[in-house]
């Protein structure tokens, strides 16, 4: 399917500034908030930018390539014991999530396993996980774009609900694997440069972990592939739903909060597949997986956060949504130099 996104609009860009620098602080003073504010009303096209409806979406879906051993240090049965764990309220997302203020969606993409129906489980499973990788293409042509359709279509629904900012999280043994071979055949960075430890490989087992990585790259012999060719060969059905997720928001004008290193690597296969994308997502934090600081450098972007974590799940979009709303906050409230009576720099 195909995604119409319009570039960003920069003909307010001057008086947003100016609203900006009017603000009682020393000019630049509150940093990197100060790009967010700037960020949030080009892309909603306003002076005074408002958060509405806020969703974190949780993709998860499972990887065949995981049943190679060393590719994770956990066994994928975890995938849907971590869904049941989200639905029951007990993952460092749901607290996080409950903090922040942000509704929380779990889509199963393609979990190998069935999932009891809840209230806040999607059901979108494209197959009860991906083919091997390392054998075959992960998934075909037309599970690749059902997979973007069905992002698409929540997305829709959450837009027409109201919602005009979407947190992209997820959830998959396996996936910084694949993440790690996506942004790799998108940008050229030498594959042991974007091989961590994932779930908690010691070096030996990232080591390991990388060679059977190069095997699977070797097999497929790719040569400067499309977004949806890398999704569609190496990707999970979690991985084409985040960039589909990405897509869909950001042709609806909706702001995109990135998580980690995979949903990163979602996001880069999304701004291959169109390059306007990236002017609507926000970069939460940078995580301690080796390769997502080298992924942010590529797209040249900076995570608002620095934690060292590692965790997923949307973790780092929840951690940094208050941040966002910070920036509304300043913009909307603050006062100015004029109607303070407070005298501006000499």
């Amino acid at each position: 399917m195909n995604f119409t996104i319009a570039p960003l609009d920069e003909t307010l860009r001057p008086l947003i500034q100016a609203k900006i620098d009017a603000k009682t602080k020393p000019l630049g003073a509150l940093g990197q908030l100060e790009s967010l504010a700037l960020q949030m009303c080009l892309v909603q096209q306003r002076l005074d930018p408002q958060i509405n409806a806020p969703h974190l979406v949780v993709f998860a879906g499972d990887h065949g390539a995981a049943a190679q051993p060393g590719i994770s240090a956990y066994p994928q049965s975890v995938t849907a014991q971590m869904v049941a764990n989200f639905l029951q309220g007990g993952a460092a997302i749901n607290g996080f999530c409950d903090e922040a203020g942000l509704s929380l969606k779990v889509v199963d993409a393609g979990v190998k396993a069935p999932l009891p129906a809840h209230p806040n489980l999607i059901n979108f499973k494209i197959a009860e996980g991906t083919e091997d990788y390392c054998q075959q293409a992960a998934m075909s042509s037309a599970q690749r774009q059902l997979a973007f359709a069905r992002a698409d279509s929540l997305v829709a629904q959450l837009a027409e609900a109201g919602c005009n900012l979407i947190a992209l999280g997820e959830m998959g043994i396996g996936n910084t694997a694949s993440s790690a071979l996506i942004a790799q055949v998108l940008t050229g960075i030498a594959l042991e440069d974007l091989v961590g430890p994932g779930t908690g490989l010691d070096a030996q087992g990232v080591a390991n972990k990388t060679e059977q990585l190069r095997a699977a790259l070797q097999h497929h012999a790719l040569s400067s592939p499309s977004g949806e060719t890398a999704l569609q060969v190496f990707g999970g059905f979690e991985i084409a739903m985040l960039a589909g997720a990405c897509l869909g928001a950001a042709s609806r004008g909706m702001l995109v909060l990135v998580d980690g290193f995979i949903a990163t690597a979602a996001v880069l296969a999304a701004v291959k597949i169109n390059s306007n994308a990236l002017a609507y997502c926000v970069f939460c934090h940078t995580s301690s997986e080796p390769g997502h600081r080298l992924l942010l450098d590529h797209l040249q972007v900076k995570g608002l956060l620095d934690l060292g974590l590692r965790l997923g799940e949307g973790s780092g979009a929840a951690l940094a949504f208050p941040l966002v709303k910070a920036a509304a906050r300043f913009i909307n409230s603050m006062a100015s130099f004029e109607s303070a009576g407070v005298s501006r720099a000499i």
